[in-house]
C-alpha cells in the first residue's frame, strides 16, 4: 500500500529515500478569507443572474436608480445652472412669473407652487430625504428583527415567549395612529422618525417572519454537527444561523423601506414632522392653497409628488418580490 504524503514527509534527508520531498510545500496555501470571498462572489453572480430574469424586479430597480439620479443631481444643479434665489426648494421665488402658481414652462419644467417655488427642485430635494429615511429605518428593522429572530428560535422557552408576545402587542397597535400621536408630542426629525419606525417594525411582524425562517435553519444537520463539535451558543448563532438569515433579512428590508416612505409622507402632510421639505409637504402646500380638489387644471401641484410616492414605494416592493424568488428556490420558474 502506498505511503501517505505525511508519512513520506517525515522521512529525514538521511533516510533510504532522500529523493522524497515534502509535497505539502508544493501546494500553495490559500487564505481562508480568499476562499470565503470567492464563494461569496460566486453566490452573488448566481443570484444576480436569477434576479436579471425577473422583469418586474428590473423595472423596480430602474425606478430606484432614476430617483437616485434625481437625488444626486439636485445639489449639482443648484451649484451650477440654477440660481439659488429662484430654485431653492424652500426659500426660492421666481420674480419673473406673472402669476403663482405658474404652469410648467422652459424655465420651470414642472411649474411653481402657490408660494412661487420650483416644483422640480422641491421634488428632487425631497428624494434625498426619502432615501435616507427609508434605508435608515429598514436597516434598523433588519438588525433588530434578525437578531431577535435568531435568538428566539435558538433558545426558545421564556426568551421566545417574551419577544413573541411583544411582537403580538406591536402588531395589534395601529402603527400610523401611534406615529401621529408620537409626532404631535415630540415633533421628530427624519433620523428620529426612522428610529421609531425601525423599532416598531423590528420588534413587530418582521421578527415573527425572520424567526420562522430561523426555526427551519435551527434543525439543519450542520447546526447539530457544530454543536457536537463543541461549538458554543454564541458561535452557532453568529457563525451558522445569522449568515443564513441575511438573504431573507435583506428581502424584508425592501418592504420596510416602502412602509417608512409612506409613513413619512403621511406625517409631513399633517405637519407633524420636523423636516424642511418632503413630498408630503408639497401636497400639503397645494391643499393649504385650495388646489387639492382643483382637478386637472393645477395638476403639477399634486401629480409629481403623489406619483413619486407611489412609484418609489412600488419600486422597492417590486425589487422585494424579485428578491423573494432569489432567496426562495420554490418560487423560481426554472
Amino acid at each position: 500500500m502506498t505511503k501517505s504524503i505525511d508519512t513520506l514527509a517525515q522521512a529525514s534527508p538521511n533516510s533510504a529515500h532522500p529523493e522524497i520531498i515534502d509535497l505539502r510545500e508544493q501546494v500553495p496555501s490559500v487564505p481562508l478569507w480568499r476562499v470565503r470571498l470567492g464563494l461569496l462572489w460566486k453566490g452573488l453572480r448566481a443570484n444576480a443572474a436569477i434576479f436579471s430574469e425577473n422583469k418586474i424586479g428590473l423595472i423596480g430597480l430602474a425606478i430606484i436608480l432614476l430617483f437616485g439620479v434625481m437625488a444626486f443631481a439636485q445639489p449639482i444643479l443648484m451649484a451650477t445652472f440654477w440660481d439659488i434665489r429662484t430654485y431653492d426648494p424652500i426659500t426660492g421665488y421666481d420674480v419673473l412669473a406673472t402669476r403663482q402658481p405658474a404652469p410648467p414652462s422652459v424655465r420651470h419644467l414642472l411649474g411653481t407652487d402657490p408660494l412661487g417655488r420650483d416644483v422640480l427642485s422641491q421634488l428632487m430635494y425631497s428624494t434625498r430625504n426619502e432615501f435616507i429615511l427609508g434605508l435608515l429605518a429598514a436597516l434598523i428593522t433588519v438588525i433588530i428583527a434578525t437578531t431577535i429572530g435568531a435568538v428566539s428560535a435558538y433558545y426558545g422557552g421564556v426568551i421566545d415567549t417574551l419577544f413573541m408576545r411583544l411582537a403580538d402587542l406591536i402588531i395589534m397597535t395601529p402603527t400610523l395612529s401611534l406615529l401621529i400621536v408620537m409626532s404631535a408630542l415630540f415633533n421628530p426629525d427624519l433620523p428620529q422618525l426612522a428610529l421609531v419606525i425601525g423599532l416598531l417594525s423590528g420588534f413587530g411582524g418582521t421578527t415573527i417572519i425572520i424567526k420562522s425562517q430561523a426555526l427551519s435553519i435551527r434543525v439543519k444537520p450542520f447546526i447539530e454537527a457544530a454543536r457536537v463539535a463543541g461549538g458554543g451558543h454564541r458561535h452557532i448563532i453568529l457563525t451558522h444561523i445569522l449568515p443564513n438569515l441575511l438573504p431573507f433579512s435583506f428581502l424584508y428590508m425592501m418592504f420596510s423601506v416602502t412602509a417608512a416612505i409612506f409613513s413619512e409622507a403621511t406625517l409631513s402632510f399633517f405637519g407633524l414632522l420636523n423636516v424642511r421639505m418632503s413630498w408630503g409637504i408639497m401636497i400639503f402646500t397645494a391643499q393649504a392653497g385650495g388646489y387639492l380638489l382643483s382637478g386637472a387644471e393645477y395638476w403639477w401641484l399634486l401629480i409629481p409628488a403623489g406619483a413619486s410616492i407611489t412609484l418609489l414605494c412600488s419600486a422597492f416592493y417590486l425589487v422585494g418580490r424579485a428578491l423573494d424568488e432569489v432567496v426562495n428556490p420554490r418560487l423560481r420558474k426554472r
